[in-house]
């Protein structure tokens, strides 16, 4: 059950941070992928920083923020 939650919040995750990050709109692969990678890259920062917590809220709000950061990264490597 873990790894279906996993891919529905990086799939929630993904979706948010396209929205939120604007010119970065995708399709739902797409919005998975980095949903998931964001997640990760979420954890770490916020674990690099300090902060942590448990339960499904924080999960997305990690993996969105996450998310947001990564589809900052890839626009400046693409520019």
């Amino acid at each position: 059950m873990g790894l279906i939650w996993s891919l529905v919040i990086g799939a929630c995750a993904g979706f948010l941070g396209s929205k939120i990050f604007k010119g970065a709109s995708s399709g739902l692969l797409w919005n998975l992928i980095i949903g998931i990678l964001g997640g990760f890259l979420g954890g770490f920062v916020f674990g690099l920083v300090g902060l942590g917590g448990d339960g499904l809220i924080w999960q997305l709000i990690s993996a969105t923020v996450g998310s947001i950061l990564l589809l900052w990264i890839v626009s400046k490597v693409r520019k």
